[in-house]
């Protein structure tokens, strides 16, 4: 059964940057994988942030497009998202997490990490 774990985020200023990380664990070497940083700020909706399939196609949300960067490592086995010229807005608790698909025995379902908070003050 795959684990996430997520690391990296701080308090930071307006304008400074974080690089989050997501280690993945215990992955069916069978099974694809797609990989997303979501974030929840307080009494708001989880929101997606940004993506990146098995094929290494990314994918941003509009707020941040331009700020950050997710990368995927050549074995797959973690994600990261660099953060630069952080506002307030980007406060919240962000989640990595991991779609499972694949042949019959890959089960389709959702991994998700404990979340890793950010805050940014002005």
């Amino acid at each position: 059964q795959v684990h996430l774990m997520e690391s990296g985020g701080g308090s930071v200023q307006t304008g400074e940057s974080l690089r989050l990380s997501c280690i993945v664990s215990d992955e069916d070497p069978y099974c694809s994988y797609d990989m997303k940083w979501l974030r929840q700020a307080p009494g708001k909706d989880r929101e997606f942030v940004s993506g990146i399939d098995d094929n290494g196609i990314i994918t941003y949300s509009d707020s941040v497009e331009g700020r950050f960067t997710i990368s995927r490592d050549n074995a797959k086995n973690t994600v990261w998202l660099q953060m630069n010229d952080l506002k307030p807005e980007d406060t919240g608790m962000y989640y990595c997490q991991t779609w499972q698909f694949g042949p019959v025995r890959c089960r389709r379902e959702h991994y998700w990490g404990q979340g890793t908070q950010v805050t940014v003050s002005s």
